[in-house]
């Protein structure tokens, strides 16, 4: 496990948006943006049961991030790591804290009939900064 560096939990921290590269069971790769946070040295995102994420990460929990600063575009960082949990246990609650981050509101506003968030959690082995 590498620890985060300040700078990186700096830009995590901020409105980034954040891009996460999982691997398709053919092994062709799968980016896709989302909303983060940090949870001690993790990177936790949420996303929805059934959405192809979580099945490829349920596969090979191997995961890339790559995130630019918002306030500087030649600033970012990027993180390879692995998944050490998807769960479903205060996911509701997640996604309703990073609806806060992002949009300043207080429920997340585009949550479909009958959908199950899920949390998952990374654990960073390798980072790169660059800016």
């Amino acid at each position: 496990m590498a620890e985060l560096s300040d700078k990186a939990r700096e830009i995590l921290e901020k409105k980034t948006f954040v891009h996460v590269g999982t691997l398709m069971g053919d092994g062709a790769p799968q980016v896709s943006p989302v909303w983060v946070n940090v949870d001690g040295g993790d990177v936790i995102f949420n996303t929805a049961e059934g959405r192809i994420k979580p099945q490829n990460l349920q596969r090979d929990s191997r995961i890339a991030l790559s995130a630019i600063d918002p306030d500087d575009d030649y600033k970012s960082v990027l993180i390879r790591g692995k998944v050490t949990e998807i769960t479903e246990e205060g996911a509701d609650e997640h996604i309703n804290s990073l609806a806060k981050k992002y949009m300043d509101v207080d429920e997340y506003p585009f949550r479909q009939d009958g959908e199950v968030r899920l949390i998952v959690r990374v654990e960073p082995e390798r980072e790169m900064l660059m800016g």
